[in-house]
């Protein structure tokens, strides 16, 4: 499992990212979600490690 934390607003960000990050499950910042750690989610958190912050549990 992978704890996935927002800590960067996404005011600024590509529409692409936006979309990703809602994807994650994340809405505000500092929201925190739980997700299963697998290629796919791998894939997102990659696209937008500049906004967010991983920890594995």
């Amino acid at each position: 499992m992978l704890k996935i934390t927002l800590v960067k607003s996404t005011i600024g960000a590509i529409p692409k990212h936006k979309k990703t990050v809602e994807a994650l499950g994340l809405k505000k910042l500092n929201s925190v979600v739980e997700q299963q750690d697998n290629a796919a989610i791998r894939g997102m958190i990659d696209q937008v490690k500049h906004l967010v912050k991983v920890e594995e549990i």
